[in-house]
């Protein structure tokens, strides 16, 4: 079965986005006689000008190894100087990158992946299929402790490796030749050539990282394979890319130069895409009302969820009626109307929209709402709590969040809505991103803000974060039944069969509350009028391959 045979995924992905056009919007079909002249009627000189993008990154990148900066801020600069066998194209589906074609053996478990020929490194050594299995057993390789492991557990072997049970030698991917990788998975799986289009299975310059353990932390050890490569690193400043001129498809590339600075706070950002700093910019919120009036702002399909994870090992969050009680009390639809002002969709659920099941029915719609605002039952469910742990009163409770000025915001409306409607007093402390970040895997947070953005177009990349376990859960919530409809689903092929079990895993999870939805994410930005063919995929990276500016 080849490449064209990819009809069965484009159930899983049902956002395709008109990306804006790289050509003219004039629409004259008349033909100017004095095109390509100036006002003398002499000829123009193309323009030489380089193209240099200017974006916002955030933050400083958790990391540039591809296992490890399992992050937008990380995975959005990463997916534009690498390339994996396959890439999202700009209609959001998997189609051909480093790999020209492939073969799918007839029970659907064996890939056989072709490599291009001109396929390059930026220091323009070619890319081979061993860099690829190196670079995947290393990904799923228990030393590396890659938060991304599980992505991999598809692949036959590789749950046992990253486990400790197997050994290297049991995961099923291997280099038939220079430009030939045999990949077996442990079941026909419909997703897996999208899984794969994730930066942890990028291919990695296998020379280059046995003979530097710290290649990962410097322009200069960094090779490129992907649209860009990366030229200058100034930590926590800015970061560097550049066209790559070894890349198989640079013909296709328009940007010169993309600068992606570090800048936190979205009124700064605002500031700095006003002054032409920035090409574009978040959507400040005591901004956006105007901003939405004057039709700036651009809307794109999204997918995703922010959320508010409790510590279950920590009191007083043991307690599953105190856990519903907190999150029954949160009035999302005043949040998103007062606080974020983006139009987004309240989350009475974690798996967002827009993954459709094999009757075309959106998982979401069909799963209906799992948890809601409900004031009275949520004193109940609190005074029900209570009295099973035997308080009187509450142990204190902090919240903690990763220190930008809308995840403060929130966290503000949080702390009030619960004092308000419970009567709970909430501290509040912020940290630096990746402090927070693995102060929360490490449990050390007993209530703490977080988000999740799917790897791949299918709810079990949203529900199999919960499983014990996972590098995900970040809760220390166990539940077996949970487990076991997850391990189902992952050796399911019908996939409406699929759909029934991951319905009820995400019916348990709600019944458990190890975490509060706040809200589905969309994408809301300001964009300069001359940059065109940014692709902001709905389940992906920020894509600009195809990017170009008038």
């Amino acid at each position: 079965m080849k490449k064209r045979q990819l009809g069965f995924l484009l159930l899983l992905l049902i956002f395709a986005l008109v990306v804006a056009a790289c050509s003219s919007d004039d629409a004259s079909t008349e033909e100017n006689p004095n095109e390509g002249q100036n006002e003398t009627g002499q000829e123009q000189e193309p323009s030489t000008e380089p193209k240099v993008l200017l974006l916002n990154n955030g933050r400083e990148p958790t990391s540039l190894d591809p296992p490890i900066g399992f992050d937008a801020a990380s995975y959005n600069l990463i997916n534009n100087f690498m390339e994996g066998l396959t890439r999202l194209g700009a209609d959001h589906t998997p189609e051909a990158g480093i790999a020209e074609d492939w073969d799918i053996s007839e029970d659907g478990r064996v890939y056989t992946f072709y490599i291009r020929e001109n396929a390059n490194w930026s220091n323009g050594d070619p890319v081979t299929a061993h860099d690829f299995e190196f670079a995947w057993k290393r990904f799923i390789d228990p030393e590396t402790a890659s938060p991304a492991a599980f992505l991999a557990n598809l692949i036959e072997g590789a749950e046992g490796f990253n486990s400790g049970e197997g050994t290297v030698d049991d995961v099923m991917v291997t280099a038939l030749d220079d430009k030939t990788l045999e990949v077996t998975l442990t079941s026909p799986q419909s997703y897996f050539l999208n899984v794969i289009t994730n930066p942890p299975f990028f291919p990695v310059h296998k020379e280059t990282v046995e003979g530097n353990e710290n290649w990962h932390a410097e322009a200069s050890t960094i090779h490129s394979n992907g649209p860009f490569k990366l030229t200058q690193w100034d930590k926590d400043s800015q970061i560097i890319i550049e066209k790559n001129e070894h890349y198989w498809d640079t013909n296709q590339v328009k940007l010169d130069q993309v600068v992606w600075k570090m800048v936190n706070d979205s009124n700064t950002s605002y500031q700095m895409y006003t002054s032409g700093e920035l090409h574009t910019s978040d959507v400040p919120a005591d901004l956006s009302e105007q901003l939405f009036a004057n039709g700036e702002v651009n809307v794109e399909d999204s997918s995703g969820t922010m959320f508010f994870r409790f510590n279950v090992t920590e009191e007083p969050f043991q307690n599953v009626n105190i856990r519903r009680a907190f999150s029954m009390a949160v009035d999302r639809q005043q949040i998103i109307d007062y606080v974020i002002k983006g139009q987004q969709r309240a989350a009475t659920a974690f798996v967002s929209y827009g993954f459709t099941d094999a009757q075309g029915d959106d998982f979401r719609e069909k799963g209906g709402d799992l948890i809601s605002f409900n004031l009275e039952e949520a004193k109940q469910l609190l005074e029900q709590g209570m009295a099973e742990e035997g308080y009187t009163a509450l142990p204190e409770i902090t919240l903690s969040y990763n220190n930008t000025d809308i995840n403060h915001r929130i966290a503000q409306a949080l702390q009030e809505m619960l004092r308000q409607n419970l009567g709970v007093e909430v501290n509040l402390t912020s940290q630096e991103g990746a402090v927070f970040l693995a102060a929360q895997r490490a449990l050390e947070l007993q209530f703490s803000r977080s988000s999740f953005i799917p790897d791949f177009g299918d709810p079990i990349n949203f529900l199999e974060s919960f499983i014990t376990g996972s590098s995900m859960n970040r809760t220390g919530w166990s539940h077996a039944e949970y487990d076991s409809l997850i391990a189902e689903a992952y050796q399911e092929a019908d996939d409406a069969r699929r759909f029934e079990l991951l319905h009820r895993a995400e019916s348990i999870l709600f019944e458990e509350s190890p975490i509060i939805p706040l809200y589905f994410y969309n994408t809301i930005y300001l964009q300069a009028d001359d940059v065109k063919g940014i692709v902001r995929h709905p389940v992906g990276y920020l894509e600009l391959k195809w990017a170009d500016m008038e």
